[in-house]
Order: structure tokens, then C-alpha cells, then sequence
């Protein structure tokens, strides 16, 4: 069994920016020594998280960025935000609900992904980040 790490950074805008990583994991994937296994995509940050969909404009911009605003608003005011004098109660809620890793399994140094599904980071902070994405292969 061999591990193997290798990173990527994103520069994001703010409130719900979704960006499509797929060729970025793969590259990682592409650049190890490891054929056949599993990749675990992390963000290492408490407002970010890392999801899957089909990667076009409707949902990407409009339909999944509705759906998490009707549930977790970015103008409410969370008591997150008096612990530290800043707003980004929501941004923390979204990545708790969406979590900030995954994992994928690859063959052939190919990942194993649907026709039409595609790799996510989604920025949920009320600030555009520096953003650093990892990847931890592990397999043969």
C-alpha cells in the first residue's frame, strides 16, 4: 500500500463560489505513483467544502446557491458572528452541512466518476480565500 500528497490552490470569490476541481484531482491523481485506489479531496478551512454535481450553469449558479441560501441565509445574524466580530456564521453552517472532504475511488489511474458528475469546491465564507485543496491517494 502506498500514500501519496499532493495540493492545488484556488483563489475564490465570495458567497457560494462553486468551482469544478475535477482536472485538478485528476492531475494529482495523474502525477502519483498509485494506479488503482482512493483519493481523499480536503480543504483545509472550516467556511469551504468539497461535493459533487453535474457541473453546468444552472445549478452551479443559480439553482444550488438558491437552495442553500433558503436554508442557511447569509444575512441572518448567527451568534457566531459576536464571538468574533465578523459575519460568516453562515459560511461555517454550510461547510458543517457539506463537509470539507471526500473521497473518490480511481482505476488505471482514471477516476471512477459519473457521465455528468464533476468535483466541487464550494467557497462559503463572505470573503474571497486563498485556498489550498489536498489530495491523499492511497492504493497500488
Amino acid at each position: 500500500m502506498t500514500v501519496d500528497l499532493k495540493s492545488f490552490k484556488l483563489r475564490t470569490n465570495a458567497y457560494c463560489d462553486i468551482i469544478d476541481i475535477t482536472p485538478q484531482v485528476r492531475n494529482a491523481i495523474n502525477s502519483s505513483n498509485i494506479r488503482d485506489g482512493i483519493v481523499n479531496v480536503h480543504v483545509g478551512g472550516s467556511t469551504g467544502a468539497i461535493s459533487t454535481t453535474e457541473y453546468e450553469p444552472g445549478l452551479v449558479k443559480n439553482d444550488i446557491e438558491e437552495f442553500l441560501e433558503k436554508i442557511i441565509p447569509y444575512d441572518k445574524n448567527y451568534k457566531h458572528h459576536r464571538t468574533w466580530g465578523d459575519h460568516n456564521g453562515a459560511g461555517h453552517l454550510r461547510s458543517f452541512l457539506l463537509k470539507t472532504s471526500m473521497t473518490f475511488p480511481f482505476q488505471n489511474q482514471r477516476l471512477l466518476l459519473g457521465t455528468w458528475q464533476q468535483i466541487i469546491f464550494i467557497e462559503c465564507d463572505e470573503k474571497g480565500r486563498n485556498r489550498e485543496i489536498y489530495c491523499m491517494m492511497i492504493g497500488e
